[in-house]
């Protein structure tokens, strides 16, 4: 064997290795449309506060009214709902399309990891939905989102660590400006999985 086919066959090895060790079916076009739908619930979300034709001074609804906090949360389990489905269809293509197993010991580890952080924060929303802490839902589910992508981050690829953390920073800066949560909501669910999942594609994929 000569250095060449040493190196071909390190390189082989190396790849066999990262498969069994990272969960790389995650579809990066699945980001894109989970930012999408997330844009078009927010879309949706501004129509149910504000109306059609008012400006960003004026509302036809407060969030405080329960009817609007009821259309607001189904509003958020219906993209809450099509992300998950859509994300895991696109997997299973993924990795079918690769040969590899959907479920693994590698996505088993990042499925526990994120959901701690992923539970937390639903719950933590919870207590500030009961408590009546509207204005501070939105940069809650963005920090506890972006924690629990940097804790999965580990068992995948590295742009997922780098969407977390750009999903904390935004979630920060969303407490020091509450009136704008479905804004910041729009941004870092919508826009930011749109970018994330593009580059993933074109890199991966």
């Amino acid at each position: 064997m000569n250095q060449q086919d040493l190196i071909k066959e390190i390189g082989h090895i190396r790849s066999m290795m990262e498969k069994s060790s990272k969960v790389l079916s995650i579809s990066g076009l699945s980001g894109v449309l989970i930012g999408i739908y997330a844009l078009l619930g927010a879309a949706v979300g501004y129509v149910v506060v504000y109306g059609f034709d008012s400006g960003f001074d004026y509302r036809d609804h407060y969030v405080t009214e329960p009817a609007v906090i009821e259309t607001l949360i189904f509003i958020a389990l219906v993209v809450l709902v099509a992300s998950l489905a859509t994300g895991l269809w696109m997997a299973r293509r993924k990795a079918k399309k690769t040969r590899q197993l959907i479920w693994n010991p590698s996505s088993k580890a990042m499925l526990l990891a994120m959901a701690i952080p992923l539970m937390t924060g639903g719950l933590f929303s919870l207590i500030l939905l009961s408590k009546g802490y509207f204005s501070l839902i939105g940069a809650t589910l963005l920090i506890f989102y972006g924690l629990s992508l940097t804790s999965g981050s580990v068992y995948t690829f590295k742009e997922v660590r780098w969407l977390g953390i750009l999903e904390i920073l935004l979630g920060l800066l969303a407490l020091l400006l509450p009136g704008y949560g479905l804004w910041f909501w729009a941004f870092g669910f919508g826009v930011l999985h749109i970018i994330y999942g593009f580059i993933v594609h074109k890199r991966y994929e």
